[in-house]
């Protein structure tokens, strides 16, 4: 049993892990010093608790990946004679390390829950404020710019997806329950104003995947049909009613990818086209080591200036596309290194989401939720060139999977006792 002079520590651990969340999406530089509680706390706890440690190795298949993405882009940055200045957003992999090992404390799970969920009400909240009070048309956030509107899209239906599970959990008390379902309102009406189509359209898949997940655990398939079907129903009124924008967003795609040309690639759906077009003349040229990272913008504006690519995407250093980015900048081996990443997450997080135990489950659910979203938003956008949803990513997927190891590992006398 846990002493009473150290039974403060999980509710102050609990309460930094739910606001880091939050603190990636704000710009306020005092959001430095949460992480950094948590990364000496996790510090300690690896080199002094043996359940920490284990709890690790249970996660390894999440953990590993990434661990060795960060040696990959190290080694690739140091070989091509890149400044370490462009290692410096993947550089933050080394502290989300650690800082997972905070969640092999015996944390709170109601003060997660609730952290998590309101970070969703509150970052949709600032969408609405900035919509209909500032009057911006596509919303992007106050820790982004112009250009940040679809990670930041993204980053509000991650956590979102993760208030519908908890509104979903039948053993949670209604009031409860309906403050998560009013969180995750929020934040995917506030995720609707920024009219970022790929995030949009990934959410779809991975919210039916989560609805029908507890529907399996549960056996309230009729639940299950009502929240599919009242979700279609918000989702269809708010894109083509509320906000036709959006829906005119959508039936553009076919319109540009129809008329794409080499001459002519002016738009969103053409640049990406041009651009994942100069991508694959980057990958057929430098298969194994690739141009170097973050090196896609200076490979394609050589191509512009040699006549090979459209003007239009002088502008990007980036190619919308993070399998594509990986492929180009590492080569193939970095992408077979992101597949393995994303694979490997899923597998973990799917294997345990039907787990008959909700400590388990639960987080099992939600980082298949943040590494489904970040997979299929990958097709189409970069997700890990910014720091807000890198941090993110890292934080949970690492995190998460940790916390499920230390669950099992608490698991394993009981069910030998059985």
């Amino acid at each position: 049993m846990q002493d009473k002079p150290n039974a403060w520590r999980p509710w102050i651990l609990s309460l930094l892990i739910a606001i880091m969340p939050l603190s990636f999406a704000l710009p306020f530089k005092a959001k430095a010093l949460p992480a950094a509680i948590l990364l000496v706390a996790g510090i300690w706890m690896l080199a002094t608790q043996a359940e920490a440690r284990q709890a690790f190795r249970r996660g390894a298949p999440v953990v590993a990946p990434v661990a060795l993405a960060f040696v990959f882009w190290l080694i690739n940055t140091l070989a091509h004679g890149i400044s370490l200045r462009q290692f410096d957003v993947m550089s933050h992999i080394l502290a989300f390390i650690p800082i997972a090992a905070c969640f092999a404390a015996p944390l709170r799970p109601i003060v997660l829950r609730l952290g998590f969920s309101a970070s969703a009400g509150a970052l949709g909240l600032i969408c609405i404020e900035q919509h209909y009070i500032e009057g911006i048309d596509r919303v992007y956030g106050i820790n982004n710019g112009l250009w940040g509107a679809i990670e930041f899209c993204m980053f509000i239906l991650v956590l979102s997806l993760i208030s519908t599970i908890q509104a979903l959990r039948v053993e949670l008390r209604s009031g409860e329950r309906l403050m998560h379902g009013a969180f995750a309102a929020l934040g995917i009406y506030g995720a609707l104003l920024t009219q970022s189509r790929g995030p949009l359209l990934a959410c779809i898949p991975v919210f039916i995947a989560l609805v029908l997940l507890q529907a399996r655990r549960t056996h309230r398939w009729r639940q299950a049909a009502v929240v599919l079907l009242l979700g279609v129903a918000v989702a269809g009124a708010a894109t083509t009613i509320l906000h036709g924008e959006v829906a005119e967003r959508f039936a553009a795609v076919s319109e540009e990818v129809s008329t794409y040309s080499e001459q002519d690639a002016t738009g969103a759906v053409r640049e990406r086209l041009e651009m994942w077009r100069n991508a694959g003349s980057a990958v057929a040229e430098h298969p194994l080591a690739g141009v170097g990272l973050n090196q896609f913008g200076a490979y394609a504006r050589g191509r512009i200036a040699e006549g090979k690519a459209a003007n239009s995407i002088e502008r990007y250093d980036h190619p919308h596309s993070e399998y594509l980015e990986w492929a180009v900048t590492g080569g193939i081996p970095a992408l077979v290194l992101l597949l393995f990443m994303f694979g490997s997450a899923l597998w973990f997080f799917g294997r345990h989401a039907l787990h008959r135990e909700n400590g388990v489950a639960m987080p099992a659910c939600a980082g298949l939720a943040v590494t489904g979203m970040y997979a299929l938003c990958a097709l189409t956008d970069n997700v890990f060139y910014r720091a807000m949803p890198h941090s993110l990513y890292f934080f949970l997927t690492l995190g998460l999977a940790v916390h499920i190891g230390r669950a099992l590992a608490l698991r394993e006398p009981l069910n030998r006792a059985r």
